[in-house]
């Protein structure tokens, strides 16, 4: 089986995810940021990527050029004479191979063809976003599956059931 991997434009999900774009129009950019990184390390656990790759343009940091892990994501911010789509193209070459399926998140056009012709696969921001909100609801739908059948496991047994089991029990005692 292949190891999955998403990279994200991280620029691109906050301009066009609605909650992230209204944090940066309203001057929190570095909320729009964090928020994002939360999303997305919620999202990771949800999905089956082995690692989501987080790429901040330096256009809005410049001179930052760094690396780290944060959330169980890989966040790399770009130099500053780098923009986010061409680390991208570049990273998506060097991690796409047999092994390895590399789906990138981004809203730029053109670096789709580049993509698509290193065999990585395009994920748009608005679908991301969708994906992201389905899965959510998953995992409540999930979540409430287990509790509503861990909450009739927990209930006393009612006459019907303890008359049940009575019957159970007296016909493997004669069959003895």
């Amino acid at each position: 089986m292949k190891k999955n991997i998403l990279v994200v434009d991280a620029y691109n999900m906050i301009g066009n995810w609605p909650q992230l774009d209204k944090m940066k129009k309203a001057g929190r950019l570095e909320d729009a940021r964090d928020t994002l990184l939360h999303i997305l390390s919620n999202y990771r656990k949800q999905r089956s990527y082995q690692k989501i790759i987080v790429v901040f343009d330096a256009m809005y940091v410049p001179g930052l050029a760094q690396s780290y892990d944060k959330y169980g994501l890989k966040i790399i911010w770009t130099a500053e004479d780098e923009t986010a789509d061409s680390y991208i193209e570049s990273l998506a070459g060097k991690l796409q191979n047999r092994l390895t399926q590399v789906t990138v998140a981004t809203s730029d056009q053109a670096e789709q063809w580049t993509i698509f012709s290193q065999g990585a696969m395009r994920v748009p921001a608005w679908e991301l976003y969708q994906d992201i909100k389905r899965a959510k609801k998953e995992v409540k739908v999930q979540t409430q599956k287990y509790q509503d059948e861990a909450s009739v496991r927990r209930q006393p047994w009612d006459e019907q059931q303890l008359k049940r089991l009575a019957e159970l029990r007296e016909s493997l005692e004669h069959e003895d």
